[in-house]
């Protein structure tokens, strides 16, 4: 493998059976499925598989077992040239399994999952090389013993890290908060750690000198962030008004968009501009990784939109 990565991720990923119903039913009801499919999912998993996409060099070291559902991922990683060669193997672990049920009429979804046998990143991997090496640390809130140990070394690197937060129930977590200095979290995430419902306010209260960048995102609505440059005025992107089919995995797209355009070099309104594009066109596809759109795709949807 050649090194410098761009972007080095060791959190979750998952696999995801889709199945899709017209509507979501009541309790005791029959339904029929429309269609279903198997996807590989998971917030890291989801944001490398973007990443990817548009352009990026990626090394998953997270860790998989050595069962079926695991060799599922490392398969569509391959196929998404993304390395897996440093990926630790324990046959105990094992992929995140959710089942999700997509209604159509109102393009909603519903996550089933299962954390049985998932371990998270590892306390002494990788190797603290491969971490300084990489232009990006993308980490998660699986394993953050791990996660904190790579963000040390990343941040005595230079290296900036992006995360990506649904869980603060983790003992460290506050530790593992304070060093991620490019911070992503949905409306929702936020408002429950800051007890702020403004975006623009849980951003100012996420906000600490230590940051290059907060962004709160709020769906349709866009996201409001914050930048080292401006931090004490939030700025607003608005959401690109798309015909939408599939919201699976928009917010991850988000994330592994921002990350690669962070590895390409790009200013913050770029960079969130260019996450939001990505995002967009991915909800007007199927699937939480299916749908992801390509770097041509999003360069030539920014344009057509002004951008």
């Amino acid at each position: 493998m050649t090194f410098p990565c761009d972007i080095l991720g060791l959190g979750c990923v998952a696999i995801d059976d889709l199945l899709y119903v017209a509507t979501y039913p009541q309790a005791d009801a029959k339904v029929p499925v429309q269609r279903r499919d198997r996807q590989c999912g998971g917030l890291t998993g989801t944001a490398l598989v973007a990443a990817a996409r548009l352009g990026s060099r990626c090394v998953y070291a997270g860790t998989l077992g050595t069962n079926e559902l695991s060799q599922f991922v490392l398969d569509r990683f391959k196929a998404e040239k993304i390395e897996v060669a440093v990926n630790p193997r324990f046959p105990e672990a094992r992929p995140i399994h959710s089942v999700i049920i997509v209604e159509e009429d109102r393009q909603t979804r519903t996550v089933f999952y299962d954390l049985n046998g998932v371990l998270g990143a590892q306390e002494d991997w990788p190797d603290e090389n491969l971490i300084r090496s990489a232009r990006v640390l993308y980490v998660d809130h699986f394993g953050v013993e791990g996660m904190i140990r790579a963000a040390q070394i990343a941040r005595s690197a230079g290296v900036p890290i992006v995360a990506d937060f649904e869980s603060d129930v983790m003992p460290r977590f506050p530790e593992l908060l304070g060093l991620v200095d490019h911070l992503i979290l949905s409306h929702e995430f936020a408002q429950g750690i800051t007890n702020q419902a403004d975006p623009r306010a849980a951003a100012t209260a996420l906000w600490t000198n230590a940051r290059k960048t907060v962004i709160i995102t709020c769906g349709s609505e866009g996201c409001w962030y914050l930048t080292y440059a401006e931090p004490n005025t939030p700025a607003h992107q608005p959401a690109f008004s798309v015909p939408a089919v599939d919201t699976t995995g928009c917010g991850d797209v988000f994330h592994g968009a921002y990350a690669s355009a962070l590895a390409r070099g790009l200013g913050v309104p770029e960079r969130v501009c260019f996450a939001a594009a990505a995002a967009a066109l991915k909800a007007t596809q199927r699937g939480g990784q299916a749908g992801i759109p390509t770097l041509n795709s999003v360069e030539a949807f920014l344009k057509d939109h002004g951008s």
